[in-house]
């Protein structure tokens, strides 16, 4: 070999070094489409309301198994009334304390009624519901 020759050496292997397939242009192959998830069924809604288990304790007779008319004869226009599908809560409150009444239905049909009450003192604390009861309760 000459001179020239071993001095365009490695100007021909730099430049072997810079080429390579003809694969690595080619461009990539598409990713194939995303699979349509379908979301499960829901589960079977529930056609039926739980039983309301109805309270009693001693002092509560005339308030569970009452209507919204003779709960507000005896205690006045609730503060509060709130619906939820066929079931209602009225509040009533005053200084010693405020109470809830949770009606709903009979299982054939009819009328809301009381089925339980709840009693607190305004800060949160529970009460003695049937105390609460004579409290709020409008005299005769």
């Amino acid at each position: 070999m000459n001179g020239r020759h071993l001095l365009a050496l490695p100007a021909l292997l730099a430049l072997a070094a810079c080429g390579g397939s003809t694969d690595a242009v080619r461009p990539l192959p598409a990713p194939p489409p995303p699979k349509l998830v379908r979301p499960a069924p829901p589960a079977a809604i529930q056609t039926q309301r739980p039983h309301a288990r109805i309270q009693v304790l001693p002092g509560l007779e005339g308030v569970i198994g009452a209507d919204t008319e003779a709960l507000t004869r005896q205690f006045g226009t609730p503060r509060l009334d709130v619906r939820e599908g066929d079931a209602r809560k009225l509040q009533w409150s005053g200084s010693p304390c405020v109470l809830d009444a949770y009606l709903y239905p009979p299982d054939g049909g009819g009328r809301a009624a009381a089925t339980y009450v709840d009693a607190r003192r305004g800060d949160g604390r529970d009460v003695d519901r049937a105390a609460c009861v004579a409290a709020l309760r409008k005299p005769h």
